[in-house]
């Protein structure tokens, strides 16, 4: 009679919504995400993003909106048609009702699936600007080259630079970061004496260098992914531009943060505009810096935190939407977002779906034995200039 009573009460209790909450954070809300932890010099992308990740869910749980969160995590190797199949499997299989993708060729390869789907899609580490055209459930949370690349060339006319010559890969990013310093340094009243364009697979940057030497100009703006960090160093050093007087510029994965201790003191002076600094003077970025250096034994760059923000921003937007991971509901909450971010204040632009943020102008100096992007100048709330 007593255990009839205790299953009716019980019963009861959960018909009036009592036990609901502790019911409903029982139902799995999946996010897939396809990122390179291997293959081709992006291995350092993919650790950069578990590690925005596992802080984020470290600091604020894993339930949200009365939805327990599962990361699915794949291996794609920066390979576009890797992701694909294996951003497939994932809504097909895995039934997955968040998507994330890392790079940006891997990014292109997925946004007729996250359109046909209508999976909201996290871009996390996508710097070209044209990735969030190619679907309307793409959001990004990560960086744009062009902001950087068109503050730099402003400040390049500022501090008398006249004769630049351009240095890039020959991909979508480099080629965006190309155009948006040229279409901006022109505007300015600055020439571009030359564009050079070096392969982005197994780049051998050495002739590039020497003929950017050889054409002597008073500044190079200089633009690779961030993983290729060391190569360049390397280069750089060997043909003794650090000595030759021209100065270097460009966006901040030229210095990007967790690479720039190896890159060694022939970077001390190097002049970039970025999003974000691991020396960026603040309470909440002191703080980030700390948690992941001792969970991962390396500093956070941008990347990190293209995840860090990203898995914020999916948060926020189940909070608003309690829960419901339809497409066009979770990406009409993402739209005209806005918080506090370690790199500063940022939001969502409710237009074009990208990331809103201050570009810092910083020198990379050498402090207590490190180098570090010191920033000394900051441009507030920079919108992609190209789609403007």
């Amino acid at each position: 009679m007593l255990r009839r009573s205790v299953l009716k009460g019980a019963a009861a209790a959960a018909a009036t919504g009592i036990f609901a909450p502790a019911v409903l954070a029982q139902k799995i809300l999946k996010i897939g995400i396809s990122m390179p932890l291997t293959g081709a010099g992006f291995g350092t992308v993919g650790l950069q993003l578990k590690a925005g990740i596992q802080l984020y869910m470290q600091k604020h749980g894993d339930v949200v909106a009365d939805r327990k969160i599962e990361i699915i995590i794949r291996d794609d190797a920066g390979v576009a048609d890797t992701a694909r199949r294996l951003v497939q499997e994932m809504i097909v299989n895995d039934r997955v009702d968040v998507c994330a993708i890392g790079i940006t060729p891997t990014a292109l390869a997925i946004a007729q699936l996250a359109t046909q789907a209508k999976k909201a899609t996290l871009v996390m580490t996508s710097g070209a600007s044209v990735v969030t055209t190619r679907s309307p459930y793409f959001v990004r949370a990560g960086f744009l080259l062009n902001p950087q690349s068109w503050i730099i060339a402003e400040w390049a006319a500022k501090s008398g630079s006249k004769r630049v010559v351009t240095l890039v890969n020959e991909w979508t990013t480099g080629l965006e970061a190309e155009t948006a310093f040229k279409t901006r340094f022109l505007q300015v009243g600055g020439t571009v004496i030359e564009s050079i364009r070096v392969p982005l697979a197994n780049p051998d940057f050495a002739p590039f260098l020497q003929r950017l030497a050889d054409l002597k100009p008073d500044t190079a703006f200089i633009y690779f992914p961030g993983p290729q960090a060391a190569i360049f160093a390397k280069q750089f050093a060997e043909r003794g531009l650090a000595r030759s007087g021209i100065k270097i510029i460009g966006p901040g994965d030229l210095t990007i943060d967790d690479s720039l201790n190896d890159m060694g003191d022939q970077m001390i002076g190097i002049i970039t505009a970025g999003p974000y600094s691991a020396a960026h003077d603040s309470a909440l970025n002191q703080s980030y810096v700390a948690a992941i250096k001792q969970a991962n034994g390396f500093l956070p760059s941008i990347i990190s935190l293209g995840a860090y923000d990203g898995m914020h921003l999916i948060y926020e937007a189940l909070n608003k939407t309690d829960g419901n991971t339809d497409g066009d509901a979770l990406i009409k909450a993402m739209k005209g977002m806005s918080w506090e971010s370690p790199r500063g204040p940022v939001s969502i632009d409710a237009e074009t779906r990208d990331i809103v943020n201050n570009i810092y102008i910083r020198k990379v100096d050498k402090l207590n034995g490190q180098l570090w992007n010191t920033e000394f100048e900051t441009i507030p709330n920079v919108k992609d200039p190209m789609k403007a």
